[in-house]
């Protein structure tokens, strides 16, 4: 899947991937306290139990995102996000498709999530529930958080 889009699994060495997930953690801190950025940093997206994927259009990144293993059948999303350029073009879904695609070959049966409630964060929530993602009660360390929603589905 991804269409345009050429999506490989990435090892976060490049400057590009460093400088979009700057962007992303900045942006989440200008909506949100500390205290409910819940994105990990780049080292954490290096874990055993990661693994991050980058959507490119040529040369250009695109979008990236990545899936965390929770439990067994369970991985939760991480680190969507696409580079401005390319808001509303498509790379946010074709790293959502292949995310999921990633969790089905894994044998998951759930996918979660969790993303922001501030307005900023309507047009991922509206992909979300595109995709069959639905509001759920937190989920592995989270808590209830006035700036948090956390979103699960069924495979």
């Amino acid at each position: 899947m991804g269409g345009r889009y050429t999506i490989i699994e990435d090892d976060l060495s490049g400057a590009d991937i460093a400088a979009l997930l700057r962007l992303h953690m900045d942006e989440m801190h200008q909506w949100s306290p500390p205290e409910s950025v819940h994105s990990l940093p780049i080292e954490r997206l290096r874990a055993a139990d990661v693994a991050f994927f980058a959507a490119w259009d040529g040369a250009r990144l695109a979008a990236c995102g990545a899936i965390k293993d929770l439990d067994q059948g369970h991985a939760e999303l991480k680190s969507m996000r696409a580079h401005p350029d390319y808001r509303g073009k498509g790379a946010g879904r074709a790293i959502l498709e292949h995310l999921l695609d990633v969790a089905r070959a894994r044998g998951c049966r759930q996918v979660s999530l969790e993303t922001g409630r501030p307005e900023a964060f309507a047009p991922a929530r509206r992909l979300y529930e595109s995709y069959g993602f639905a509001p759920c009660p937190p989920f592995g360390s989270y808590t209830d958080d006035p700036f948090s929603i956390c979103m699960t589905r069924m495979l």
